[in-house]
């Protein structure tokens, strides 16, 4: 049941402008609000009045939700909008960056920063005081505009780790539009077809038994096509805890889209245990999934045992989820200070139980990297595909490492400087 939520009345007495106002905010953060839906809320607001204080929140509850997707984010637009008589300050708080760079003074409950993108669009940012007494020669800043990229060009190769709150939530946005197609895989069994290859003989013999034992034509059948399942494991310990949780909003939309093609997504995470997120990234809301997600996590930012996870995944969950030729997505920077050797192991089963293993290390992104630390070294040679995963364009070039069964990425080139560092 949703909590009932106090109401204050804003001191504006206009409250059509306002109810307006809010519906606007609510469309803004992602809920189908049309003019008839506004229409029909201040109908409703006028017939049922203000009895108790709760009266007004679920009147325009029942006007504008009607997913439970969306309960979440007008609960909070709702609070911002019309309980907290500092929204603006409150929410301005949040969208400005912290001092410590990326990280922020307080976790954003669900849909919170949603909300507060919603409302505070078109709201004036304070600018630097201009010097009215400088020349317009000393305020006149030239911009050479013709080496520079766009705003979006930016964001697809910025480095996730070195963007700003504002650069992050855009690039959410931008990840939450891509997709991860995947080709379909030949299965031996068949489906009927009028220009299939194969003779289906059992249908063509009921066919004959209706017409006497006579066989008037042949029936014919083609491979009936079949989708893996995708399998993610996320490392959420304190070097990855920037890049995962960025990965894990390009999970819940490759998750939620629609004609992808994947039979199921399944996604784990691990730092010091293994912990199956799968039915959180389930939710339409990518706010509420990920704040499921981080609940049950209990190890995150915390230290790393990709070892003992891996060990924990083969034997309780790979004959689950890696049937039918699934693909493993591997996030992780392989900064692992247990013992190697079992490591290798049980890569070495998570590779032979997967259709494709693939490696997805943020530490790619330097020039000179190279596979020097005892838990890459023991890890590389058990993946099929070893590719950065550091920014929207390496997320995006996914695809092919997924639709060409001969694609190594760096592996190859990472191999080279293992063995020449070894020997």
């Amino acid at each position: 049941m949703v909590e009932q939520i106090p109401l204050e009345i804003p001191d504006d007495p206009k409250l059509v402008r306002n109810i307006t106002h809010f519906a606007r905010a609510l469309r803004k953060a992602g809920l189908p609000i049309g003019p008839g839906r506004v229409i029909d809320a201040i109908r409703a607001v006028e017939a049922t009045g203000f009895t108790q204080k709760q009266d007004f929140y679920w009147t325009l509850h029942a006007c504008f939700v009607n997913r439970p997707e969306h309960r979440a984010v007008f609960g909070q637009v709702f609070r911002l909008y019309w309980r907290d008589p500092r929204y603006l300050e409150h929410m301005m708080s949040m969208m400005i960056p912290a001092i410590r760079g990326v990280q922020e003074d307080r976790i954003a409950q669900a849909a919170e920063k949603r909300a507060a993108e919603a409302l505070l669009d078109g709201v004036a940012r304070d600018e630097p005081p201009v010097d009215e007494n400088a020349s317009d020669e000393e305020s006149a800043v030239e911009i050479d505009a013709s080496m520079t990229m766009s705003g979006e060009e930016r964001l697809r190769s910025l480095d996730f780790e070195q963007m700003s709150t504002s650069e992050t939530a855009a690039a959410k946005r931008m990840i939450a539009r891509l997709s991860l197609p995947v080709k379909p895989i030949a299965s031996r069994r068949g489906e009927a077809a009028l220009q299939g290859k194969r003779i289906d003989w059992q249908r063509t013999m009921r066919s004959s038994m209706r017409r006497g034992g006579e066989i008037y034509d042949l029936a014919l059948k083609r491979p009936k096509p079949r989708w893996p399942n995708l399998v993610v494991l996320c490392d959420i310990s304190g070097s990855m805890s920037q890049y995962s949780r960025v990965v894990l909003h390009f999970l819940h939309a490759v998750a939620n889209t629609k004609g992808a093609g994947w039979a199921k997504v399944h996604a784990f995470t691990f730092g010091t245990r293994l912990t199956n997120i799968t039915r959180h990234m389930g939710q339409r809301d990518v706010d509420a999934a990920l704040k499921s997600a981080g609940a049950e996590a209990q190890d995150w930012e915390g230290g790393t045992r990709i070892g003992d996870c891996l060990h924990s995944f083969n034997r309780d969950w790979s004959r689950r989820v890696l049937g039918q030729g699934a693909v493993v997505l591997l996030i992780t920077d392989g900064l692992d200070r247990d013992d190697p050797e079992p490591l290798a192991k049980e890569m070495e089963r998570l590779h032979l139980s997967a259709r494709r293993l693939i490696w997805l290390n943020p530490l790619l992104r330097w020039d000179g990297f190279a596979p020097k630390a005892r838990g890459i070294a023991a890890m590389l040679p058990h993946v099929d595909s070893f590719r950065a995963g550091h920014s929207i364009a390496s997320l995006e070039e996914l695809a092919l490492a997924i639709s060409r069964p001969d694609d190594m990425g760096e592996k190859a080139r990472m191999m080279a400087r293992l063995h020449s560092g070894s020997a």
